[in-house]
């Protein structure tokens, strides 16, 4: 399974930080504020601490950090290690990023686990498809178990010890995106933890980790959207109640879909058929401590559906949001370890 709607592949420029201090006499310590465009899609970083940071350098971390990461995976640059990879043809060893492995690592977990719907190296199907190009079309049964043939992360294979990876498929690809912007912020965030703040929230493309609370000493709040059909979204508040950090990562599918003789085909790929799921989940949610490992999670969610979707978070206690498109009046689960979760506390009244 390909990129969400949020997950634009891993596109490039990645532009300056903007510094911004909030302070005043006699008031809690001052909230520092880093924001710009990345990958694709903006960002937004607050932090504050009790002792006195050095932002300068600070940002100078923070964008060589985008830009390291931005050389590594970027889909959209030619001169990527990624997409160097993809490029070439041989399927020797090669020394790869720490990224790649770190991700390769996450995807071939949730790869498992999802019983293959989460694959990372479906571009073909998502291109057969028009998702790419934006020529939208339905493919015949024979193109799909073409492009079928060249997909599979089974043909990816990791030497943890040497830190090298191969292809066994000559004309493999891979693809990061969907965890792209969630290993971002767990990189972002080692920037603020490697200065000493321990208090901070970073946000990208509508994911985010936070850890600690705000100067104040009240909780970092967060929401998720929940689409409605013809009027705006509403949101379900929540508080950061686990101080260590929480991640949460949104995923959906109500805003990238094409319709064809009567037809709505979402972006959204089976790995396991090659074509669009057919259910109505069009919203996946989910908290943990890991930002990459939840956004690959947010993305196989959509990809399994909110049936088999809330069994697999039901068995790896995944506090899990999901929206169904029933109508004109969207239903939502939730699995059991949300109701429970000591990561978070539900703002009511709001």
């Amino acid at each position: 399974m390909l990129s969400t709607s949020r997950h634009s592949i891993i596109a490039a420029p990645v532009c300056g930080l903007a510094l911004v201090l909030l302070s005043g006499c006699d008031r809690p310590p001052a909230l520092h504020v880093a924001e710009g465009q990345a990958q694709g899609t903006s960002y937004h970083i607050k932090w504050w601490s009790e002792d006195q940071s050095d932002d300068k350098a600070i940002a100078g971390d923070m964008s060589d950090t985008l830009k390291r990461i931005d050389q590594a995976i970027s889909t959209y640059r030619d001169d990527s290690w990624l997409a160097r990879f993809n490029q070439g043809t041989s399927t020797d060893w090669q020394k790869a990023p720490g990224s790649v492995l770190a991700l390769l690592h996450i995807a071939r977990d949730v790869n498992r686990q999802s019983g293959g719907c989460y694959d990372p190296t479906i571009a073909p199907l998502f291109r057969l498809w028009g998702f790419q190009t934006h020529q939208f079309h339905v493919p015949t049964d024979a193109d799909i178990s073409s492009a079928l043939t060249h997909t599979g992360l089974q043909h990816i294979e990791v030497n943890t010890s040497t830190g090298e990876i191969r292809k066994t498929r000559p004309d493999l690809s891979l693809d990061l995106s969907s965890m792209g912007e969630g290993y971002t912020i767990e990189q972002l965030a080692d920037v603020l933890q490697q200065h000493g703040i321990t208090n901070y929230l970073v946000e990208m493309g509508g994911d985010l980790f936070a850890r600690g609370h705000k100067p104040d000493g009240s909780a970092w709040r967060v929401g998720i959207e929940k689409p409605q059909q013809g009027a705006p979204a509403s949101q379900r508040a929540f508080d950061i109640t686990q101080q260590d950090g929480v991640s949460l990562n949104t995923s959906g599918t109500y805003r990238r879909h094409f319709d064809e003789q009567g037809k709505t085909y979402g972006h959204i790929i089976d790995a396991r058929t090659g074509r669009p799921v057919t259910h109505h989940l069009v919203s996946a949610s989910v908290f943990g401590t890991r930002p990459a490992l939840t956004d690959a999670w947010a993305t196989t969610l959509l990809c399994l559906g909110p049936k088999e979707g809330l069994a697999a978070a039901n068995q790896l206690n995944m506090p899990v949001y999901l929206v169904e498109k029933k109508g004109q009046t969207p239903v939502t689960h939730e699995s059991n370890a949300l109701k429970n979760t000591p990561l978070v506390s539900e703002v009511t009244g709001n």
